[in-house]
């Protein structure tokens, strides 16, 4: 990654982890709010908020209108995962190289503190968002968040991949899979970015399509990751798909097609932000990113 392009993410990666914490302040009872903070401050990439600025910058030339949406996208990212660890589903003991909410607290406090996050982040976004940001624009964003969060994106890909582990399942129902519980948030995020950054219907429309590909190639670079990589290097346990019988691009496609499949996605995105004049290093850069940790 070239330097300056790094500078920027290190900029951005500060400036949101400086935001979530001054979002999350601790308050009565202790308990639910450390450990909400306890998940939502483990760190991470920051991926999704940062493509959620940028694509506002890109736009109007300022991200500061997004600030809120892209730290709550994140507390939904982060929401997700504390309940995507719980023995009840993926049964998972790390999680960014730390102990999963429900170890380090216990299972009820997990469960609580992820549906306190679907529902403090919403907040955020009406509360923090600055004023001269229309009330049609701040709805708009709440609309995008509220379906992606729900039964018919996030929620929906998660109980279809719950219900496919053991099974023989068609390429339509892994894409499904892969396009809500992982797409659906890489949309919102670039999508609720151009929003709040004022992106006619055409720019927005290229922005989604752009955020298909990368959400796809993202997905299947984790399931890749999966079978290549170690504890230290994921943050997480490596194996858990083959182990639980998940579907997956390499379990459907094999290791080499998978990675086939990431470099095809990832220069379609390319394209798209070519063709669309839609200039950012970051956003290349993450697209570039993607493509070379599978390479």
């Amino acid at each position: 990654m070239e330097q300056n392009t790094k500078k920027q993410f290190d900029e951005y990666i500060n400036l949101i982890e400086q935001k979530l914490d001054e979002f999350l302040p601790v308050q009565y009872p202790q308990e639910i709010w450390e450990s909400m903070r306890y998940s939502v401050l483990a760190g991470g990439k920051r991926l999704r908020p940062m493509l959620c600025l940028e694509t506002c910058k890109v736009i109007s030339g300022s991200f500061a209108q997004a600030i809120p949406t892209a730290c709550a996208i994140e507390m939904l990212h982060t929401q997700s995962l504390i309940h995507d660890d719980l023995p009840c589903m993926d049964n998972d003991d790390y999680r960014r190289g730390k102990l999963t909410n429900h170890k380090k607290f216990s299972e009820s406090t997990a469960v609580l503190a992820g549906d306190a996050l679907l529902s403090f982040a919403p907040q955020i976004i009406i509360q923090k968002t600055p004023k001269t940001v229309s009330n049609d624009k701040i709805l708009k964003v709440l609309e995008e968040f509220l379906i992606s969060a729900g039964a018919e994106k996030l929620i929906a890909g998660q109980v279809v991949d719950i219900a496919s582990e053991g099974k023989q399942i068609d390429k339509q129902t892994l894409t499904f899979i892969h396009e809500n519980k992982t797409g659906a948030l890489f949309k919102l995020s670039l999508r609720a970015g151009a929003i709040l950054g004022g992106a006619d219907e055409k720019t927005l429309q290229a922005v989604t399509l752009f955020a298909q590909k990368l959400g796809l190639a993202f997905q299947i670079m984790d399931d890749i990751l999966d079978v290549t990589s170690t504890l230290e290097e994921l943050g997480k346990t490596p194996g858990k798909d083959a182990l639980e019988e998940k579907a997956t691009y390499v379990s459907l496609y094999g290791l080499e097609e998978a990675k086939k499949q990431v470099a095809s996605l990832c220069a379609c995105a390319c394209d798209i932000l070519k063709e669309n004049n839609i200039k950012s290093t970051i956003l290349t850069g993450v697209v570039k990113s993607i493509a070379e940790r599978v390479c």
